[in-house]
C-alpha cells in the first residue's frame, strides 16, 4: 500500500510539473518574446569585448529575399534570406536553419535573419509555433536540400556547411532536428539560446538526448529568473534553462565534441536572441567558413569569452 502511495505521488509531482511548464511556455509566448527584434535592434547591442560587438552588427553583404510554400501547414511558408550576390556568383554559401521559438515564427523576427545573413549566410526559418519535436525542422531541411531547379538560391547552398540554430522550445527543437532525425546528419555544428531543459522538455513531448550529439556546440541561456529561478529543476520547475540542466547537459555530450556553454549576465529568458547574437554569428562564421578571427572568441586560453563582463559560468574544451 505505502509502495502504491508513493507511485502516485510521484506521478502527481510529474503531472504538476508538466502543467507548470505549459503555463510558462504559455506565459513566454504571450508576453511578446521578440518585441524588441525590430528593424536596427541590433544597433542597441553594446559590448566592450571587440569581437562581440562587431558580429553583433551587420555584415558587409547586401541581402535579399525568397520564400517558398509548403504542404505543411505548421510549416506554412519557408522564409529564406541571402547575400543579394549569389544571384550572379558561382559560389556556395554556407547555411544556417533557425528554430522558432513558442509561437514565435520567422514573419515575427526577420530583421534577426537578415542581420545574420549579412554576414555572408543563406538564412533559413518558416512559420511553425510549436517546433519542439524538430519534426517541421527536418521536413524545411529536406525542402532546402531538394529545391526547385528554378530558385533564385538553386546551386548556391554549400551542403557541407549547414549550422543549426534554435531558441527555447526551439532549442529543444534544435537539438531533436539534430539527433532524431536521418537528414540530422547534414549539420555540422549547433548553437542554442535558452534551451527548454531535458525534464520540461520531456515533460512537454520535446523529449531530447544531448549524448547522441556529434557536431560542435555552443549552448547558452541567461542568469535571469525566467532561466534560473534557483530551485533543484528536477522536483519543481526551475526555469526553462538553470544552469544545473546546462552543466548536465554539457557534461553528457561527448568529450570528442568541440562545445562550449556559456551564460548571458543578467539576461532574463526574452531577452537571449539578442544578447547572444554577436557570438552566436562569430561561432557560426568559426564553424561554417572556418573564420580564424571569429574562434578566438572561443578557442583558446585566451578566448574572448572568458574575459568578456556579459558571460560567465563558462566552459569549453578547446
Amino acid at each position: 500500500m505505502k509502495n502504491m502511495i508513493k507511485i502516485i505521488l510521484i506521478i502527481i509531482c510529474i503531472l504538476i510539473l508538466a502543467v507548470i511548464g505549459i503555463v510558462v511556455v504559455f506565459v513566454l509566448t504571450h508576453k511578446g518574446r521578440n518585441t524588441d527584434i525590430l528593424e536596427g535592434y541590433h544597433e542597441k547591442f553594446r559590448s566592450e569585448a571587440p569581437l562581440e560587438m562587431k558580429y553583433s552588427q551587420l555584415g558587409s553583404y547586401e541581402t535579399a529575399y525568397t520564400e517558398f510554400t509548403s504542404d505543411n501547414e505548421s510549416i506554412g511558408k519557408i522564409r529564406v534570406w541571402y547575400p543579394k550576390e549569389l544571384e550572379k556568383s558561382d559560389r556556395t554559401y554556407p547555411m544556417i536553419v533557425a528554430v522558432n521559438a513558442s509561437g514565435t515564427p520567422a514573419a515575427k523576427y526577420e530583421p534577426f535573419f537578415k542581420r545574420l545573413s549579412s554576414w555572408g549566410f543563406i538564412v533559413v526559418g518558416n512559420e511553425d509555433p510549436q517546433t519542439g519535436t524538430g519534426e517541421t525542422t527536418s521536413e524545411t531541411l529536406d525542402f532546402m536540400l531538394n529545391l526547385p531547379a528554378d530558385s533564385v538560391i538553386f546551386g548556391s547552398v554549400d551542403y557541407e556547411n549547414i549550422g543549426l540554430v534554435g531558441y527555447s522550445q526551439g532549442g529543444a527543437g534544435a537539438i531533436c532536428a539534430l539527433t532524431n532525425y536521418d537528414n540530422g546528419k547534414y549539420y555540422k555544428t549547433i548553437f542554442t539560446g535558452s534551451a527548454a531543459y531535458p525534464l520540461l522538455a520531456k515533460n512537454l513531448g520535446w523529449e531530447y538526448d544531448v549524448s547522441k550529439i556529434q557536431v560542435s556546440y555552443f549552448m547558452t541561456a541567461g542568469t535571469g529568473k525566467s532561466d534560473d529561478s534557483g530551485t533543484d529543476p528536477n522536483s519543481s520547475f526551475g526555469g526553462v534553462s538553470p544552469l544545473s540542466a546546462l552543466e548536465e547537459n554539457y557534461n553528457n555530450i561527448p568529450d570528442s565534441v568541440v562545445k562550449v556553454r556559456a551564460r548571458a549576465v543578467g539576461a532574463e529568458h526574452e531577452d537571449m536572441l539578442a544578447r547572444t547574437d554577436g557570438y552566436m554569428t562569430a561561432w557560426m562564421l568559426y564553424q561554417l567558413y572556418g573564420d580564424e578571427e571569429a574562434g578566438q572568441a572561443f578557442i583558446g586560453e585566451d578566448a574572448e569569452i572568458l574575459s568578456n563582463a556579459n558571460w560567465q559560468d563558462i566552459e569549453k574544451n578547446q
